[in-house]
């Protein structure tokens, strides 16, 4: 009996083998495809550039370095043929012969392949130049040269300066962001920097994005420096939503101070403008290294203002979207160091109020810090009623100019249009939290999804 049973017996354990193996093998394929990006990095189907790389300079960008009154670094493309590339840079006079007294800066080169293209990104940091001076410079190799672009470095000390901050550009970058950020050039084209508070792009290995990105900007990116803190779409995902890392475009493509903690470098920062100390930090991941990290740099803080920028708001202008471990590890630092301005994004709306709460590391009723969230691109979110927020909108794309004074400084939020929707000054209270004193704007209603181009009855 048994040996009439071996036969069957051995088929059956044979059959449970392969269903085991075959599960195995499934749930093996199953992991590797949810670790791999879930974004497709082609152009679309009808593209309107070719952004693929050629010998000649472009996708030019400044970014602020660490001491920007003595230092300045530019960042720009070209294919792969090009493997020593180099920076001139020359005090800018009225003269044509200006370009007679240029000094040359060789370039760092990395090569990033993508779906896409491969590319050449060289990066070069100008140094020994004079605070408060206008500078012209150009970037190339061989015969292929940019134009000369001129920029200014920052004074050495505390003089009043202006900066455009703005949130999300995110999606239909060249067809609707084009607008905002040359609108806000035209309202500050002597800007001392431009502020971006995260998701620059909507998919962060999509080179095309990246190519409408600085289409968008143009010749805005070469003559103004940039500060920027990386959003959730700077991030790589996996099929299931996880990010799974930083894009290599961000390191590429921007490069920042490397005085953050070791690990977030060119992602959390910190760079002295003339009396103001601005700070990035990464709301996307190692949240208690950066508060450690963010305590000691506001403590040490040696000048007057103090402004912070992070993708995730501390507190959400929409509903069921807040980050509760910003909140509860930043907010009681920004706080108790009473930070001036928190300039974030993320929420694709627009939301600004005072803190009035009362701090555990301070005796005064309030802090005085000023929370700003806000969107400069297509993509828009439905306000939730939020008791924190002195002002609000919806469905509007918007940009921010901030003149920052001694003792003061006057926050403008724009439309597209031009128009003042948001406007306060915040004066500074030795001893005290800040005090804002509301000006005047274009627009009194607040904003909400509603097509203003129509009469009620064509709607």
């Amino acid at each position: 009996m048994p040996a009439q049973n071996a036969a069957p017996n051995f088929f059956n354990r044979n059959l449970a083998m392969k269903k085991t193996f075959a599960l195995s093998l499934f749930i093996f394929a199953m992991g590797l495809l949810a670790a791999q990006p879930a974004e497709k990095n082609l152009p679309p189907d009808f593209p309107q550039f070719d952004f693929r790389p050629s010998a000649r300079p472009d996708r030019i960008l400044l970014a602020c370095a660490e001491d920007p009154a003595t230092a300045q670094t530019v960042i720009w493309r070209t294919d792969t043929s090009i493997r020593e590339a180099y920076a001139e840079i020359a005090r800018a006079d009225p003269s044509p012969e200006f370009d007679e007294y240029e000094r040359k800066f060789r370039a760092e080169t990395k090569v990033l392949l993508n779906d896409f293209a491969v590319a050449a990104y060289h990066q070069a940091t100008f140094t020994g130049l004079q605070p408060g001076a206008l500078y012209a410079y150009r970037v190339g190799s061989g015969p292929y040269w940019s134009e000369w672009i001129q920029f200014r470095t920052a004074e050495a000390a505390f003089q009043p300066f202006s900066f455009i901050y703005m949130g999300d550009a995110q999606n239909d970058l060249y067809s609707h962001w084009a607008r905002a950020i040359r609108a806000a050039y035209c309202r500050a084209p002597g800007a001392g920097f431009i502020l971006h508070a995260g998701d620059l792009i909507n998919h962060s290995q999509n080179d095309y994005e990246w190519g409408e990105w600085f289409e968008a900007g143009s010749f805005i990116h070469r003559s103004i420096p940039s500060i920027a803190t990386p959003g959730n779409h700077e991030y790589i995902k996996d099929t299931l939503g996880n990010k799974i890392g930083l894009s290599p475009f961000w390191n590429a493509q921007f490069q920042f101070p490397d005085n953050g903690p070791p690990g977030l470098e060119g992602q959390c920062y910190y760079i002295d403008y003339q009396g103001a100390r601005i700070i990035s930090l990464n709301s996307n991941q190692d949240y208690e290294v950066q508060a450690e990290w963010l305590e000691k740099v506001l403590a040490g803080n040696p000048n007057r203002w103090a402004f912070v920028t992070f993708h995730h708001p501390v507190r959400s202008t929409s509903k069921d979207r807040q980050h509760q471990t910003v909140l509860s590890l930043w907010k009681p630092i920004l706080d108790k160091h009473r930070v001036d301005l928190v300039l974030q994004g993320h929420d694709h709306a627009y939301g600004r109020g005072q803190n009035l709460e009362t701090s555990p590391d301070s005796s005064d009723a309030s802090s005085g810090t000023v929370y700003v969230v806000s969107v400069s691109g297509a993509k828009m979110y439905p306000l939730a009623e939020q008791p924190w927020m002195s002002r609000a909108a919806e469905n509007t794309q918007l940009y921010q100019v901030v003149e920052v004074f001694m003792d003061h400084l006057i926050y403008r939020s724009y439309t597209t249009g031009g128009e003042v929707y948001d406007a306060f000054i915040l004066l500074k209270r030795p001893g005290r939290p800040n005090e804002i004193l509301p000006l005047p704007t274009d627009i009194q209603e607040e904003r909400r999804f509603i097509n203003t181009l129509v009469g009620p009855d064509e709607r």
